[in-house]
Order: C-alpha cells, then structure tokens, then sequence
C-alpha cells in the first residue's frame, strides 16, 4: 500500500522535493522466504516453457508473488495483482531480486500461468519434484500417505465435456462443481499428489490414479495408504497389495462383507462379555486417559485372478462414542417417527381429516417406519371406530311420518404406539462397530496403532478446509476448464506452504518442549505449542516499509518497523534469515 503525504503535509517540509510512500510487507518476506527455501521459483522455471519474446520476470517467480498474495490475503483473482504489485513494488523488487512491474502481472499473462500449470506433462513433473526437494530438505518422513477427495461448487455453465458437472455433494448439490483427488504425506498433512476431474465421476475410480501417481514421485516402497471405505474396493486393495505396499480402510458394507458383519459383531459382543477384546486408550485435550475404543481381529486369505494369494487382517472395532452417537440417533427416529404416526390420525373437528379406510392408514404407518428405519423396534394398534347418526331422508324439515335412515361414519383412530424396549436394547448393543481391512503386518502395525492411526484421517480433511476457507477456492474467479484446473494446482502449492510452515513451527517446538508467546490478543502469556500456519502468519500483520525518495536526485531512505521477539524466533524455528525484513532497507 502506498501513502503519499496530503498537500497540507507536504508543505510543512522544509525543500518540498520529497515524496513518501508506505507499502504493507506484513508476511510476505516470510511466505516468499519459505517458496524460496522449499525451491518452487527454481522448479517452475525448469519445468514451464517460457517464450523467446516473453517478459523478463521468470514464470517461476511471477507464480511465488502471486501465491505470496493469495496466501496473505486470500483473494486469487487475477484482477487485483497489478494494483497490489503496483503498491509493493520496492518489497518485492528487494525480496526477489527481480525487477517486478505491474505488466508481470496482467491478466493474459496469468491466463498463460494458469494454462501451463492444467496440463499433466508440467503438473506432475513439478509436484514430483517439489516432494523430492521438501522431503530433502526438512527431512520429512515417508511412511503413510492419507487420500482423499473432496468437491469444489461454482457458478459455472455445464458443457457436455466441461470439468464443472453436477453431482453428488456435501456443500450445495444445486451448482456444478469439480471433484478433486489428492495424497497426502503424514503426519504433517502436505499434499503429495493432486488430480482435478469433472464433478459427476464417483470417488472410487481415482485411488489407483493418485496412488500410482505418489508410488512413483516417492519411489519407497514399503508405503502405507490410508483412507475411506470408498478405498475399500477389492481392486483398488489388490493394486496396493501387487506394488508391495501396505492399505488401511473401514470396509464398506457392501457385497460379502454386508453379510459377514452380522456375525462379526456377534462374535465381538460374545469377546466383550468375556473381557477378551482388546481396549485401546488415548489422551483427551483435557489430558484425560479414556477409551478410544476395544476390537478384535483375525486373518484371511484373498484371492485376485491377477495376483497369488495373500494375507490381510480384518480388525472388528467398537467404538463408545460411535454407539453413544448412533444410539442418540436411534431416540431422536424414535421420537420422530412416534409423533408423526400420532398425528395421523386426530381427534375430530373441523379441518381435521380423518382416515377412514384400513389399507391407507396401515400405508402411512408402514411409510414413517421405513423411513425412520425404526419399522422393527415400534408397535401400532389401532382400532376402527363407528359413529351412527340417525337422519331423514330426503330434504326438509322433519315430520312424524318421514322416514327415517341411519347414517355410519367409520375413522380409524391409533390408540398405542410402543416401544419394543428389548429389541431397542439390542439394536444399541450392536452399535459402533466398524471393519477395517490391512494387509500390514501385526508387528509393524498393531491393532491399537491401527486404530489411531486411521482416526487421523483428518489430516488430509485439513487441506479442503485450507482450500475453501483460508485461500477461498468457491468461489473461483475463472470460467474455461484449463483456468479452472490450473487455478485448483496454483492453490495446492499454497496448501504445500501453509503445511510446511506449520509442522516445521510444531516440530521445532515439541524438540524444545516449548511453545510460541504472544499469539492469543486475549492472553499474551499464554503459549502456543501448536499453532496453525494461519496465527502464525497473523503474528506479522501491520510490519511496513517506509520509503522517503528526494524527488529530484532519486535518493531513498528506508524505514521497516522493527521485528517482535516473537517474530525472530518463528523466523529462526523456520530456518530462514532473521534478517530477511531488514534487508528491505537496503
């Protein structure tokens, strides 16, 4: 941003030749530091074409000052970047080492970005090589990988061959949307590997895709893929299990396993009355021993026409809080199904209608229980009620000698809905339980491992809810499929800086045993031992660069607010110089 004095001002000094500006650095050393550090201008650069005729900022570093935008203030729109790059010139010119103008920066120029970034032969040659330099250089471990796919709605036309198509989704199944796919390392949550399809195709076609993609960038074998029951599919775990890889998922109740469930959890309420299952404990937030959960497991042998024979064990877990959750569900159907089989039939008046006919009540009845899924743990009686009214026949007022007929009106009127409290207690004991299938050994991966291990899941959901909040992906300020696309991999990169940010920040801390002060505006003492990237990045906002130019000799004086004690040492836990905002002075 840039300030200039007011007229008022200006006439106050003394040779009226100086012009003052003020630009807002705040985080955008430490973002551009840590592209650097991670090696992004340098791989961008060799791995996107570049034009003889093109300007002289590289691709490389036009794309490490926009994703240093984005990430500071959560706007991609290409429109914004000449003003802000206008306003900023002096930072980024000193931080990059690059004479940066606004021109950079044009809309046709990100256009070409964003074009270069859709197409596969650049998209998987630059996440390959980002995961070879990251893991290098902050020596992150190699050993389970989380997938996962999430949809992103936009306010998009639907071509026939477009990537924006209607389709099944959580957020708002009203818009198009595309479906994304990616890989992440654990237990930081970096993502590996990215892939963006149309938005009607279903999850379980894109595992193989994606894990064959990060089999290959990681090039180790030994890897073990987590993930939902949707990677559960006997295709998709026989791929896993012919690359000599390891998978972990809950097995979707579908085909066989359906069938066998019923007795699995016969046989796991049978080990719990024996005390023979075995108990997994964890530490709540509250620094609380509880349990997590308690499970068996046994081994099987599966056979794939395109593979021999091999081991895998089936883990059987029940979990407290999954039986408290679903018994709370099964009251909730139970209460809502009651009061709307009540309703059916009211007491007379007016406006009341009444069912007069067996099959329609018991219809409606059988409709409520099917859909509240409570049809075998509710009772109904119901009985058929016949008032008889005696009335003339034909019109007129009566008389002695007028016939006479008497008239039936039959309703039918629910007098009992019950509860079948035995079969209610059962359903409940049945609940929480989950299976969950492993071709790793128990040595390497024990039941209790197992079990944490998949509820870590999050960690990967960590990456959609960066994506649709801190860098706002819905909406997305482009329209053709490859802008979209390339749009979808530029903020991926951002997702990558924002994780490494914050487990290099975490790790450091947990070494030192130690956490960050003056993060919380509420407590100033408190410390932080896990901050996330984004209060880390906070920690920065209103750092400015004051730069007074004589107008006519072109002499500078610059001026950087001074550095926090907190901000030297995130700077110092990150590996990157401390003198990085001085150096703005220069």
């Amino acid at each position: 941003m840039k300030t200039r004095l007011n007229e008022k001002n200006q006439e106050n000094l003394e040779d009226k030749t100086l012009n003052i500006i003020t630009e807002r650095v705040d985080d955008i050393p430490l973002l551009i530091g840590m592209m650097i550090k991670m090696g992004l201008p340098e791989i961008l650069d060799k791995t996107l074409p570049s034009h003889w005729k093109q300007r002289s900022l590289s691709w490389g570093w036009t794309i490490t000052i926009w994703l240093s935008y984005i990430l500071s203030t959560g706007d991609h729109r290409k429109v914004s970047m000449e003003t802000y790059v206008c306003e900023m010139k002096n930072t980024l010119t000193r931080l990059t080492g690059q004479e940066v103008e606004p021109l950079d920066f044009s809309d046709d120029r990100l256009s070409h970005v964003l074009t270069h970034l859709s197409k596969p032969k650049y998209w998987d040659k630059i996440e390959t090589e980002v995961n070879t330099r990251s893991i290098e250089v902050y020596e992150l471990p190699q050993e389970t990988v989380r997938c996962d796919a999430t949809t992103v709605s936009g306010y998009h036309t639907v071509t026939d061959t477009g990537v924006m198509q209607f389709g099944h989704s959580k957020d708002d199944p009203g818009r198009p949307q595309l479906k994304l796919m990616t890989g992440a390392l654990d237990p930081m949550g970096m993502p590996l590997a990215t892939d963006t399809v149309s938005g009607e195709q279903a999850d379980d076609g894109l595992y193989i895709p994606i894990i064959e993609r990060i089999i290959a960038s990681l090039n180790k074998p030994g890897l073990l893929f987590v993930g939902d029951c949707k990677m559960s599919a006997l295709a998709i775990r026989s791929y896993i299990a012919g690359h000599h890889h390891f998978y972990l998922s809950p097995l979707a109740l579908v085909g066989n396993t359906a069938s066998f469930m019923s007795k699995w959890i016969d046989d796991g309420v049978e080990k719990d009355k024996q005390g023979e299952l075995e108990q997994v404990f964890r530490t709540n937030d509250r620094g609380d021993t509880v349990l997590a959960a308690q499970g068996y497991e046994f081994e099987r042998e599966l056979l794939d026409e395109n593979l021999d024979a091999y081991k895998e064990r089936v883990l059987v877990i029940h979990s407290p809080n999954h039986a408290q959750q679903q018994a709370r569900g099964l009251e909730q159907r139970l209460e809502n199904a009651q009061q709307k089989i009540e309703a059916l039939t009211p007491a007379r008046g007016r406006g009341k209608r009444q069912i007069t006919e067996e099959e329609k009540l018991a219809a409606a009845i059988d409709k409520i229980l099917k859909s509240h899924r409570v049809a075998d743990v509710l009772e109904i009686d119901y009985e058929k009620q016949v008032e008889q009214k005696t009335k003339y026949v034909g019109k007129g007022r009566g008389s002695k000698n007028r016939k006479r007929q008497t008239v039936e009106k039959v309703r039918y009127q629910i007098i009992r809905v019950r509860r079948c409290e035995d079969k209610i207690a059962e359903q409940k004991q049945r609940f929480g339980w989950k299976a969950f299938a492993t071709n790793v050994s128990g040595e390497r991966l024990p039941l209790k491992d197992a079990v944490l291990s998949y509820r870590n899941e999050y960690r990967v959901e960590r990456i959609f809810n960066r994506l649709k909040s801190r860098l706002n992906i819905a909406p997305m300020f482009v329209r053709l499929d490859d802008q979209i696309e390339g749009m979808t991999y530029l903020l991926m990169l951002g997702v990558r800086v924002l994780t490494l940010t914050e487990f290099v920040i975490r790790r450091s801390l947990q070494a030192d045993e130690t956490g960050l002060p003056d993060l919380h505006l509420e407590n100033k003492k408190k410390k932080q031992k896990k901050p996330t990237a984004e209060r880390i990045l906070s920690a920065f906002l209103g750092i400015t660069l004051t730069v007074i130019q004589d107008r006519n000799t072109g002499k500078q004086m610059k001026h950087i607010s001074p550095l926090s004690a907190v901000q030297c040492e995130i700077l110092q836990r990150l590996g990157l110089n401390i003198n990085i905002y001085q150096l703005l002075e220069n």
